[in-house]
C-alpha cells in the first residue's frame, strides 16, 4: 500500500507522511489527523456565511435542520472520498479520467472549473468584505488586492504539508472561539434552536426559502472538498501490513467526523447568530454581511461582537482559500494529467473569479456582492451530482475498490443524499423557471 500512497500531487509539498508500524493508537491518529480540516474550512467559507446569514435573518431558525441534514450528507460523501482515495490510490479526478468514458472527461472537467471559480469568487469576496469592515478599505481595493494572496501560497507551500495543516486548524480553532463569544454575548433561545433542527418539508415550498436551501446545500457539501479529500488521504504513507488499508480508513474517517461536526456547529451557529440577533425585531432585512456586522454592536451590547465577527470572516476567507487552490491542482492534474506550479494554478482561478467580482462591484455597488455570494453557491448546488454521482458509483464497484467496497447500507445512504441533492436542483430549477415565466 505504501507504494501506491506515496506520491502528493500537489508541487513543493511533503511527498508523505510516514505512519509509524504497529495497531494504531494515539500517536497513529495524531499523524492521520490533519487532511480533513484542509477539506472541513471550505464548509464555513465566506459562501456559507452569507447563505447562513440570509436564511437566519429572513427565517429565524427555520432552516437549521437544512443545515444539519446538508453537514449529515456531506460527512457520508466526504467518507466516499476517504474510501475512494485509500482503495485505488487515485483521486475523484483521477477516477474519473481513468475509469469513465474518454467522452466524459472534458464535460466534467469543464464543470469542476466552473465550480472552482464559484468557490474562488465567494473566498475573495468573502475575505474583500472583511478586510472593508475591520480596516475601512474599499471593496474594489480589498477584491484587487486578494489576488495578491498568491504569495502567501507561495510561501506556504515551501513549508510542508505538517505545518500548512496546522495553520489551517488553527484558523479553524479561531473561528470556533469568534462563534463561542457569539453565542455567549447572544444568549438565544435554545429550545427555540431546537425547534429549529426539526425537519419541516413542506416550508421548501416557499420560492425564498427553497433557494436558501438550495444555497446552504451547496455551501456545505462542495464539489472541490470531494476532490480534494479523495486527494489528501494518499499523503499519508502506511506500513506494509494485511490490515492496513482498513487501519487507515478508519482513522481517516474519524478524522473527517470530527473535523465536519465542528463546522456543522461554526454553521449553525452563523444561523442562529442571525436568527436570534436580527430576525422578528423590527429591522430592516438583514442580508448583508456589513449590515450585520454593523447591527451585531447594537444588538448585543459590545463592540467585542463585531470584531469577532470580522475577524472570523477574514480567517474563513483566507484558510479556504489555500485549500480552494490545492482542490484546483488536484481537479487539473486529474481529469488532464496536466500539472502547473500552485502559483499558476492560484493566479488563474483567481482571475476568472475577479472578473464577476469586479463587475458587481462596479456596475452593480457593493450592495450587490451579498447576492453574489449566495448565487455562488446555488452555482455549486448545481453542479455537486457531477460530482457526487461518479463518487459514489466508484466505491460500488468491486474490481476497483477490492474489499473496501462501499456496504450495502453506506451505498444505499449515499444514492439517498444524491437523491435528496437532484430533487433540491430541480425543484430550484422549476421555480426559477416558473418565476421568469410567469
Amino acid at each position: 500500500m505504501a507504494g501506491r500512497m506515496d506520491r502528493d500531487p500537489r508541487q513543493g509539498m511533503a511527498a508523505s507522511v510516514k505512519i509509524p508500524a504497529g495497531p494504531p493508537g494515539l500517536a497513529t491518529f495524531w499523524k492521520v489527523l490533519g487532511p480533513a480540516y484542509l477539506v472541513a474550512v471550505g464548509y464555513m467559507d465566506p459562501g456559507n456565511w452569507a447563505t447562513d446569514l440570509a436564511a437566519g435573518s429572513t427565517s429565524g431558525f427555520a432552516l437549521l435542520w437544512v443545515v444539519a441534514l446538508s453537514s449529515a450528507m456531506a460527512m457520508v460523501l466526504q467518507s466516499l472520498c476517504c474510501r475512494l482515495g485509500i482503495a485505488t490510490g487515485l483521486d475523484l479526478a483521477q477516477a474519473c479520467r481513468q475509469l469513465l468514458p474518454s467522452a466524459w472527461r472534458l464535460p466534467l472537467w469543464l464543470l469542476a472549473e466552473v465550480a472552482m471559480i464559484a468557490t474562488d469568487l465567494a473566498e475573495l469576496v468573502g475575505s474583500a468584505i472583511a478586510l472593508k469592515l475591520l480596516f475601512g478599505l474599499p471593496l474594489a481595493w480589498g477584491v484587487s488586492l486578494t489576488a495578491a494572496d498568491t504569495l502567501l501560497l507561495l510561501a506556504l507551500q515551501h513549508q510542508g504539508l505538517r505545518r500548512l495543516e496546522a495553520l489551517v486548524i488553527a484558523m479553524v480553532a479561531l473561528i470556533g472561539a469568534c462563534f463561542v463569544v457569539e453565542l455567549v454575548l447572544l444568549k438565544p433561545d435554545w429550545v427555540a434552536v431546537a425547534h429549529g433542527f426539526v425537519p419541516n418539508p413542506l416550508a421548501m415550498g416557499n420560492h425564498q426559502q427553497l433557494f436558501l436551501a438550495a444555497g446552504i446545500l451547496g455551501a456545505t457539501v462542495m464539489p472541490h472538498n470531494l476532490y480534494l479529500h479523495s486527494s489528501l488521504v494518499k499523503t499519508r504513507q502506511w506500513p506494509d501490513h494485511p490490515k492496513a488499508r482498513h487501519w487507515a480508513l478508519r482513522l481517516a474517517t474519524a478524522d473527517m467526523a470530527i473535523a465536519l461536526a465542528m463546522a456543522f456547529l461554526v454553521n449553525a451557529a452563523i444561523l442562529v447568530l442571525a436568527g436570534g440577533a436580527f430576525y422578528g425585531q423590527g429591522l430592516p432585512l438583514v442580508t448583508d454581511l456589513g449590515q450585520a456586522y454593523q447591527l451585531l454592536t447594537p444588538m448585543l451590547g459590545t463592540s467585542l461582537a463585531s470584531l469577532a465577527f470580522g475577524v472570523a470572516l477574514l480567517a474563513a476567507g483566507q484558510s479556504s482559500t489555500i485549500t480552494g487552490t490545492l482542490a484546483g491542482q488536484v481537479v487539473m492534474e486529474g481529469f488532464l494529467d496536466l500539472r502547473l506550479p500552485l502559483w499558476q494554478r492560484r493566479l488563474l482561478t483567481r482571475c476568472l473569479a475577479l472578473i464577476p467580482a469586479m463587475a458587481t462591484v462596479l456596475l452593480l455597488g457593493e450592495g450587490a456582492t451579498n447576492q453574489l455570494l449566495v448565487l455562488s453557491q446555488v452555482v455549486l448546488s448545481l453542479q455537486l451530482p457531477f460530482a457526487a454521482v461518479p463518487l459514489v458509483w466508484f466505491c460500488g464497484q468491486a474490481e476497483a475498490m477490492g474489499n473496501l467496497r462501499s456496504p450495502l447500507l453506506l451505498q444505499g445512504l449515499s444514492w439517498l443524499c444524491i437523491g435528496a441533492i437532484i430533487t433540491i436542483n430541480l425543484s430550484l430549477l422549476t421555480s426559477l423557471a416558473g418565476s421568469l415565466l410567469f
